[in-house]
């Protein structure tokens, strides 16, 4: 009975040693890569979600692209690769007398360098109606080279006749030599 009893104890340790060895060399290996598998597929899910969202944007970016670049044209070529400031301040200076605007003070400034750019500043005065003024500054605007306001003052006169004292800051801009091509 005895050896019936021991028989018994080591089939049950032994049982009890596959079930163990099989938990832990085999059932929680396994597990842990099936749960990595379902990370790794979460994520997946998640990247296509994405893309998908991303690709029914296209359409709606591709009409800002086109939109922005009919808006910004060829930006490079309104930025000469020499200062040509004496045709400028004389193009401005053909404008204000053009838009019958009176008492024209055109003062540029000490240039300025950036990195793939060089800027001039001009500070410009001038007195006329408001229409005057506004048209001024739409074919300012329209000018061959690129011209950024910075700010604009604009004045009544002291016995409100129509007339407005225009002040602004604008800048000019043009590339170095050797930014050229």
């Amino acid at each position: 009975m005895l050896f019936r009893e021991r028989k018994q104890i080591v089939i049950c340790v032994a049982a009890c040693a596959l079930a163990a060895a099989f938990m832990l060399f085999r059932y929680l290996p396994l597990r842990q890569r099936l749960k990595a598998v379902e990370r790794i597929k979460a994520a997946q899910t998640l990247a296509i979600g994405r893309a998908s969202m991303e690709r029914e944007q296209m359409p709606v970016l591709r009409e800002q692209l086109l939109t922005l670049q009919q808006v910004v044209g060829n930006y490079q070529a309104r930025i000469p690769t020499d200062t040509d400031l004496g045709v400028f301040l004389q193009q401005i200076a053909d404008l204000i007398s053009r838009h019958n605007l009176r008492e024209q003070v055109i003062v540029p400034h000490k240039e300025m360098a950036m990195k793939n750019l060089n800027c001039i500043p001009v500070d410009m005065q001038c007195k006329g109606k408001l229409a005057q003024v506004f048209e001024f500054y739409k074919r300012m605007q329209k000018l061959d080279r690129l011209v950024r306001i910075e700010q604009v003052k604009l004045l009544n006169d002291r016995d409100f006749s129509g007339e407005v004292s225009m002040q602004s800051k604008v800048v000019i801009y043009y590339r170095p030599q050797s930014e050229q091509g």
